[in-house]
């Protein structure tokens, strides 16, 4: 079974523009020009980034535009709303045969691991994984701890924990949510094994605290990020993404 991991990497790191955010925070995140999913791939294109992270909806509807631009595209297949409270749920919503019919040359699946329906989305990335790489497509999973029952719990611990999991279930890449705590994500690594690791983005935040936490991820082993809301809330998204792939790319 060969994974085409090269379709999403440049020298084996990564760069992903993620793009899912209308659906899991709604178009609060958007202005005038990045509610244009148009904005997002010249962005991409632009920025030389190794791949796009669309939902199926603008995948499909973008489908000719993500075409010309050349841009590898990662279609995520679950989603869900902010709106419901309690412990979240994150549906399927796309098939891996739907996916490559948009032109996906990979997968990504959030679990999150903690909330009471953790086991229904642990039985749905068991069948898109399997269906994925019987393609030779590369499964990114986000793995998030969340619910009530990880109250108590060291986001140290849970951060490994979550990049274990991601190996265990046989994802390819593990994207995770770190915030500052150096040691904690080296042992998260470490505990992803042969799984590799990319940092999100998560909300907009300085340049220079972005750049130096990219760099330090790169220094404990981390292949790269999955970053949107940092990237295309720039007032300079294309010069912004040029020190991105500096730091990516420096070795």
């Amino acid at each position: 079974m060969i994974i085409r991991m090269y379709k999403i990497l440049k020298k084996g790191r990564a760069m992903f523009l993620a793009y899912d955010q209308g659906l899991e925070h709604g178009p609060t995140d958007f202005n005038d020009k990045n509610v244009d999913p148009e904005y997002i791939i010249d962005i991409a294109k632009k920025g030389e980034f190794s791949a796009l992270i669309f939902q199926k909806g603008i995948a499909e509807k973008y489908h000719a535009q993500i075409k010309a631009a050349k841009i590898p595209l990662i279609v995520k297949l679950n989603g869900r709303t902010k709106l419901v409270e309690g412990d979240p749920m994150s549906t399927q919503l796309c098939t891996v045969e739907e996916a490559v019919s948009l032109g996906a040359v990979a997968v990504g699946y959030t679990i999150y691991i903690g909330s009471m329906h953790e086991h229904e989305m642990l039985n749905e990335f068991e069948v898109v994984q399997r269906e994925a790489h019987k393609r030779g497509l590369p499964v990114i999973a986000w793995i998030y701890p969340r619910g009530k029952s990880i109250k108590g719990k060291s986001k140290g611990e849970l951060l490994a924990y979550a990049a274990r999991v991601g190996l265990e279930i046989g994802a390819d890449i593990v994207k995770l949510h770190w915030s500052s705590n150096l040691k904690d994500l080296a042992w998260a690594v470490k505990a992803a094994g042969r799984a590799k690791v990319v940092i999100a983005g998560g909300k907009k935040a300085s340049e220079e605290k972005l750049l130096k936490q990219l760099k330090d991820a790169m220094d404990v082993g981390c292949i790269g990020f999955a970053i949107g809301r940092n990237v295309w809330q720039n007032e300079k998204p294309k010069q912004f993404s040029k020190k991105l792939k500096k730091i990516v790319l420096r070795g």
